[in-house]
C-alpha cells in the first residue's frame, strides 16, 4: 500500500494536524506513485523520511460527504515499533483528545483510533510478529479486544520517541473502504484485482496480498446499499504498489475480463471500484 489522497477544504489545518499530531513530514514526491509526485498547486505530500503516506489535494468547492455514502472508512498507519507508535499516542492525547474515537486489540495488531478535523479516519497501529498470527485455514484469525491506551502509553513510551516522534519510519498499512455490498467487493478486489481473501465477519470482508492480514478491507457497516459515490471531500485515491509491469498488465487484462474500464497514464494503472472509489497501481 501507497500513500492515500485525500480531498481536503482547509488545507494550511489539514497539514497542521498531521505535521504536528500524527507527527507526518512534508516530502518530494520519490518517483514511486503519480500521486506523491503531483507538483500541481494546492497539492501537499506528507509522509514519515522520504514514505509518502498522505497526499492532501485542496478542493475547497467540494462538499462533505454525505452520511453513508461509499469512501473512506479509515486510512491505517502502521508503526515499527510500540514505542513510536504511542508518542504520536500521547501527542493525540494532548494536542487532539477530542478527536479519539477508540482502541482495540486485534490478535494480530494492537491499534487506535481518531478521525482528523475533516472527519477522514485514522487507524494508528502496531503488528504483533507473524509467527505470532493465528490462521484457520486461509483465514486469519482476528478480534475486537479492549485495549487500554493508557497502559499501552505507559508501557511502552520512551523519552527518545518523545523527544523525536518521527524519527522511525512508518507506512500505510492497509485501507479500509464504506461500499454498498461486500459479495460485490469481493468479485471486484478479490476476483479482478487479485487479493486474497483473508478474513470475513458480518458486514466486511478483508484482503490481503503476501501472506499479510489485510490491505484492505472493505465494509457496509455504515453505507450498506450505498451507489456509486458523488464527488465530494474525503478519499481522493488509494494508491497500491506492485512489482513489475507484468503486474500491471495481468491486472488491467483482470479489470477487462471482468468488466471494469481503466487506463493507464505513464505513471500508473487507474481505475474505480463499484462505488467509484479510485484506485492507482503502479510499479514501486
Amino acid at each position: 500500500m501507497d500513500a492515500v489522497t485525500l480531498y481536503v477544504r482547509d488545507i494550511d489545518a489539514m497539514v497542521e494536524f498531521y505535521t504536528k499530531v500524527i507527527s507526518l513530514n512534508v516530502i518530494e514526491g520519490n518517483g514511486r506513485t503519480s500521486a506523491a509526485n503531483d507538483k500541481r498547486e494546492g497539492v501537499v505530500t506528507l509522509g514519515r523520511g522520504t514514505t509518502p503516506i498522505m497526499v492532501l489535494r485542496h478542493e475547497p468547492n467540494l462538499p462533505f460527504a454525505q452520511s453513508g455514502q461509499a469512501g473512506l472508512f479509515h486510512t491505517a498507519i502502521l508503526f515499527e515499533s510500540k514505542a513510536a507508535l504511542a508518542a504520536v499516542i500521547v501527542r493525540v492525547a494532548k494536542l487532539a483528545g477530542s478527536l479519539y474515537t477508540g482502541s482495540a486489540d486485534h490478535l494480530v495488531s494492537e491499534a487506535f483510533y481518531l478521525n482528523d478535523p475533516e472527519g477522514n479516519g485514522i487507524e494508528l497501529y502496531w503488528d504483533r510478529p507473524r509467527d505470532q498470527w493465528s490462521w484457520d485455514g486461509a483465514s486469519v484469525v482476528m478480534d475486537s479486544l479492549w485495549l487500554d491506551p493508557n497502559k499501552f502509553v505507559q508501557e511502552h513510551v520512551t523519552q527518545e520517541a518523545l523527544d523525536a516522534p518521527e524519527a522511525e519510519e512508518a507506512k500505510v498499512g492497509h485501507v479500509h473502504l464504506q461500499v454498498g455490498d461486500t459479495k460485490a467487493a469481493r468479485t471486484f478486489y478479490v476476483d479482478a484485482l487479485g487479493f486474497e481473501a483473508t478474513s470475513e465477519m458480518p458486514g466486511a470482508l478483508f484482503v490481503a496480498a503476501g501472506g499479510y492480514h489485510h490491505h484492505m478491507a472493505m465494509n457496509v457497516w455504515n453505507s450498506r446499499g450505498a451507489g456509486p459515490r458523488a464527488s465530494s471531500l474525503g478519499l481522493g485515491e488509494v494508491s497500491i504498489l506492485v512489482p513489475n509491469n507484468d503486474e500491471i498488465a495481468a491486472l488491467s487484462d483482470r479489470l477487462k475480463l471482468g468488466g471494469f474500464s481503466s487506463h493507464h497514464d505513464g505513471a500508473a494503472l487507474h481505475f474505480e471500484d463499484p462505488w467509484k472509489n479510485k484506485i492507482a497501481v503502479s510499479v514501486g
